[in-house]
């Protein structure tokens, strides 16, 4: 509950409002009892019709008051778990807007929406009608037993004599109302991953013709996850006819016992009704308990799972300075890097001792075969990742000493998995930037060769482009995110492997294009393609996550080394094709 406080204590008033509202509610229905004992006893003692009338209009008047009263104090209690469940759920996703890409390596993207969705709602539940509940079974139970104990003692000790026996059971189901509440929204979390999944990769599962295996997966994990929520069901479904049944018990007794003392003149029938009345307003109160202990330990469960997100830390700090200034124009060095996406001693060193660095304003390209780590090697410049040994500099400052947010703005970075939202093309141009013309966008669409295939488009700009983009073709979506890395004007530009879904000659068009619109960005190019890379001002080849070479196409080439036999190689691939 320590994770809830800050945001109960934020609410403090209202929820003082609504414990006030209660106080006045449970005051109100407990004075009801007793205007019918008096108008029981007035009809005992032969009063005029009018003066029972009097105390019945009462009960009528108290019932009115009573209902208007007890509706404010719901909307002042619920309506504060709604708005602690919008903030938090808030909270949350900032808090894994900060988190490192290693956690969503390790974690499903299901299990997070599920935690977003069910979790919080469960959270809501009981900052809403547990914390209700919290309150105001304590308060009927005080007035009520204290009202009863004044008429008589004995009758109220022979009522409440089921109770204890309820307490046990209570205790003694909440165990287990816990665990399989935490096993059933754990299972929840992973059909949310499957279902993600299989929505995501349905052109792999038709492309194998996979449905039915599919739906065999899919139909063990759900019939699984129904055998733990009916399991859930049966301890849920005890608790309501459980808290009955004692309550019914305390009535039968009442009438029993109580009963005989009115027969015996030891007790008038005015206080046997009012006995009765006091014991039917705790027949909520205890029928709710049953619901409390299984709001309150979903809540406990859902809000486990939320800690286990929250009290995951950042990886990766930014430092102190948030100011953009020169630095980003000046040179980029790589001083003996060495990078491995676990510690070094339990992971696979990717890159090991890079040392070059990057003139500003010049164009490098990374070269090497397929895992030599170009792409790793790129990915730790915005932080992404971070070294494991070694520094980067821009400028001749440590990145490290950059906040995050003003590195990365500095940065305009292109990866090699192109990835778009489900939003119209020119908004996922301007990614973040509801203000900007639409002739900044078309610019950014031309530079990228994809803006007359956008004008093309149905709504052109203001097409819709799906999830992930998936009425765009590969091609499409990469130079979509070529444009909006454009779009920010960034001082250096990172292309990793970002033309790979475009042929040769609109590779081609698109690099000169960005030379003539990229003259003062420093750039750093990586390519399969020899062609691609050929005219930049120094060229580093990495094997094995080591630089195996550097220098210009014509002196690797010449060396007759890695750079060499991959231009070979490529040149007779392309005599073959074109023969």
């Amino acid at each position: 509950m320590y994770r809830l406080w800050p945001y109960i204590f934020r609410y403090r008033y209202r929820y003082l409002r609504g414990i006030l509202c209660l106080l006045v509610t449970a005051s109100l229905a407990m004075s009801i009892p007793l205007l019918l004992k008096r108008a029981v006893e007035g009809i005992e003692q032969g009063l005029p019709f009018f003066d029972i009338s009097l105390s019945v209009a009462a009960i009528i008047g108290v019932a009115l008051i009573l209902s208007v009263v007890r509706a404010f104090s719901r909307f002042l209690i619920f309506n504060v778990g709604r708005d602690i469940e919008y903030e938090l759920r808030n909270d949350l996703f900032a808090h894994v807007q900060q988190l490192s890409l290693r956690y969503y390596q390790r974690n499903f993207t299901g299990d997070l929406m599920s935690r977003f969705v069910n979790d919080v709602n469960a959270v809501r539940l009981l900052l809403g009608l547990g914390i209700l509940n919290v309150l105001n079974t304590p308060l009927y139970y005080v007035y009520a037993l204290s009202a009863m104990i004044a008429m008589d003692p004995g009758l109220t000790l022979v009522a409440l004599a089921p109770y204890p026996l309820m307490i046990v059971v209570v205790r003694a189901m909440s165990r287990q109302l816990m665990a399989r509440t935490l096993r059933v929204q754990e299972g929840l979390a992973d059909l949310s991953t499957r279902v993600q999944e299989g929505a995501s990769g349905m052109h792999v599962v038709r492309a194998y013709a996979r449905e039915e295996w599919q739906n065999a997966e899919f139909a063990s994990l759900n019939a699984r996850f129904k055998a733990d929520s009916i399991a859930l069901s049966r301890v849920r479904g005890l608790f309501p006819p459980l808290m009955k049944s004692v309550s019914g018990l305390g009535l039968l007794v009442i009438l029993w016992y109580g009963g005989a003392q009115v027969i015996a003149g030891r007790l008038s029938l005015g206080d046997l009704v009012a006995f009765m009345g006091y014991l039917h307003l705790l027949a909520w109160p205890t029928m709710a308990l049953g619901w409390l202990v299984s709001i309150l330990q979903r809540g406990r469960a859902a809000l486990q799972r939320l800690d286990s997100v929250f009290r995951v830390e950042p990886e990766i700090v930014g430092g102190p300075d948030d100011t953009p200034d020169r630095a980003f124009r000046g040179d980029i060095g790589f001083q003996h890097v060495d990078f491995a996406y676990h510690s070094p001693d339990n992971g696979h060193q990717v890159l090991r001792d890079i040392t070059f660095t990057v003139p500003a304003g010049s164009t490098v390209a990374l070269v090497g075969r397929m895992g030599s780590g170009k792409s790793s090697l790129v990915h730790l410049l915005p932080r992404l990742f971070d070294v494991s040994d070694g520094s980067i500099t821009i400028g001749g400052r440590d990145i490290r000493t950059f906040s995050l947010a003003a590195l990365r703005r500095g940065i305009g970075f292109v990866p090699q998995d192109p990835f778009l939202f489900s939003t119209r093309i020119k908004d996922n141009i301007a990614f973040g930037m509801p203000t900007v013309d639409l002739d900044q966008v078309q610019w950014a669409a031309e530079v990228a060769s994809i803006g007359h295939e956008i004008e093309e488009l149905p709504k052109g700009y203001d097409t819709v482009v799906g999830e992930r983009g998936i009425t765009l073709s590969g091609g499409q979506k990469q130079r979509a995110t070529l444009a909006r890395a454009l779009m920010s004007d960034p001082p250096i530009l990172v292309l990793d492997d970002a033309l790979s879904s475009v042929d040769a000659q609109t590779e081609q068009a698109i690099l000169h294009a960005l030379r003539d619109s990229t003259r003062e960005k420093t750039v750093i190019l990586i390519s399969h393609r020899i062609s691609a890379v050929r005219e930049a001002d120094l060229i580093v080849v990495l094997d094995d996550g080591r630089i195996a070479e550097t220098g210009t196409h014509a002196e690797l080439v010449a060396r007759n080394g890695i750079y060499a036999e991959l231009f070979h190689q490529q040149a007779l691939e392309q005599e073959l094709a074109e023969f």
